[in-house]
């Protein structure tokens, strides 16, 4: 059996034909998926942003109620590893440069192999001792290692998402006789910064003449309607760029006619706000649904279900036990996500009547199809906050330095005899830590108000809610402070 796991960062769903027939942005090959796979209609992000994430996906679990930013630890049970203690060959390509910072080890490691390209936003690639000059005239951000990493960029060939996936066409190529693998498949883009040849900027008709914005700075909108456009149109031919060379990958599946015997899942991290509630990026204002909602898309060997739609509430804790499932391997214990073989299959099946999510130390989201719930810290140190690992470290940082003398290690965590540091925090120090930007717990009826404009007040409602965000996360092993902090005693 192979699977090819796709995982494309910062892909918003809204701007995907198959879940917007609106949408303006260009990706026929995405399109070209969804036709002849499985469709989720109701699919959520867990922890975010990047590597929580993918601490999600590997293990099944929820990292954000625990910790944040992060490594795989030594106690998580992950798909690589059991894939191949189970004889399935894994390979990762990639160009997320995250995985070799401080904050990101432990994961392309557990692969039999993996590819990192380089290249992308502030990866420390191209060495020059002798700077390069700086465009002086700017909006947003502008960094000297990107700025050295773009003098690669020659042709379109360059750019790390075409390699990305013309080294996963390689892979496949080199083994395509082979009976059983999991390949992952990476693509940056269309993260920040948004850089692409001018031709598909042509795509969408950019006439753009202020200074130069192709990296958006996280704070609210400040920019002018035609730089706002103009960044709009930035993603967007990122999107288109990654999307055509994501078609060579299902070309070559064509070629060597892989599709009768692979399952192939496409999905995103996390979403990235484009002004929408006017903010830019992500991380420091609440969990909306173009940041929480995402496309996931599963295409069976053989065509199997093609066009079926499920409305199922799922996340992505999920993609683990599946991948698994369909593999023939038996499901830790520890995994908190389900299987989706029996919904895609035909069966019908409730899962589960909420989702969480979010990110560490701010609001705690949840989901039960009709509302979503986010609820605020009700105090403005945000206490009691604590980070479990047992290896300490965050975003390019080690983390507890600044309070070492009051981090206890112990046997915290419910699911795990491994012990492990408990260390305190007020604030996720990543971007805008505080939360200004989330004081306010907010209801929204996303059947009635998708776009999240108008929060509701019912008290009723939300006394419903909180019993249902208390037991997912009574569900999901939360650390015991988590509800003093949430004001969910």
């Amino acid at each position: 059996m192979k699977t090819i796991l796709i995982l494309i960062d910062s892909l918003n769903r809204h701007f995907l034909k198959t879940y917007n027939e609106d949408s303006w942005i260009k990706t026929p090959n995405i399109d070209r998926l969804a036709k002849k796979s499985v469709v989720f209609d109701n699919h959520w992000m867990g922890s975010a942003p990047c590597m929580p994430a993918r601490r999600d996906i590997f293990t099944g679990r929820l990292n954000f109620l625990e910790r944040n930013w992060g490594p795989i630890e030594p106690f998580d049970i992950t798909l690589p590893e059991k894939l191949r203690e189970n004889d399935i060959f894994t390979h990762m390509v990639t160009d997320h440069y995250h995985y070799f910072e401080i904050g990101g080890e432990n994961y392309c490691q557990l692969f039999n192999t993996w590819d990192l390209i380089r290249g992308q936003e502030s990866d420390p690639w191209v060495s020059k001792i002798e700077q390069p000059s700086m465009c002086e005239e700017h909006i947003g951000r502008i960094r000297l290692q990107y700025e050295l990493n773009r003098m690669k960029f020659k042709k379109e060939e360059d750019y790390p998402s075409p390699k990305t996936f013309a080294s996963a066409c390689s892979w496949l190529e080199e083994n395509k006789n082979a009976k059983d693998f999991f390949l992952m498949v990476e693509a940056f883009d269309p993260h920040e910064p948004f850089d692409c040849p001018k031709e598909y900027l042509d795509m969408y008709d950019d006439d753009y003449e202020g200074p130069r914005y192709d990296w958006p700075d996280y704070k609210p909108v400040e920019e002018s309607p035609e730089a706002l456009k103009h960044i709009r149109n930035r993603y967007a031919g990122t999107m288109t760029m990654m999307d055509k060379w994501l078609g060579k990958l299902f070309n070559k599946m064509d070629e060597d006619n892989m599709w009768e015997d692979t399952m192939v899942i496409l999905t995103a991290d996390h979403g990235h706000m484009l002004g929408e509630h006017g903010y830019m990026a992500k991380n420091y204002m609440q969990v909306y649904n173009e940041l929480a909602h995402l496309p996931f898309i599963v295409h069976l060997p053989g065509d199997s279900k093609a066009g079926t739609r499920i409305n199922e509430l799922t996340q992505n804790i999920d993609i683990m036990p599946t991948v698994l499932d369909y593999h023939k391997i038996d499901i830790p214990e520890s995994v908190k996500g389900c299987s989706l073989t029996n919904l895609l299959s035909g069966e019908d099946q409730t899962l589960r009547d909420v989702v969480l999510y979010g990110y560490h130390g701010k609001a705690v989201n949840m989901t039960d199809g009709r509302y979503t719930y986010f609820r605020a810290p009700i105090k403005e140190d945000n206490y009691p906050l604590y980070i479990y690992t047992a290896m300490p470290t965050g975003f390019r940082k080690y983390i507890g330095k600044e309070r070492a003398d009051e981090i206890d290690m112990g046997r915290f965590l419910k699911y795990t005899d491994y012990p492990v540091y408990k260390i305190p925090i007020n604030y996720e120090n990543q971007k805008d830590g505080s939360i200004k930007y989330i004081k306010e717990s907010l209801i929204f009826d996303i059947e009635e108000d998708y776009q999240q404009k108008k929060p509701i007040n019912n008290k009723a409602i939300e006394k419903e809610l909180i019993d249902k965000i208390i037991k997912a996360m009574k569900d999901s092993q939360a650390p015991g402070e988590q509800y003093e902090r949430l004001g969910l005693l």
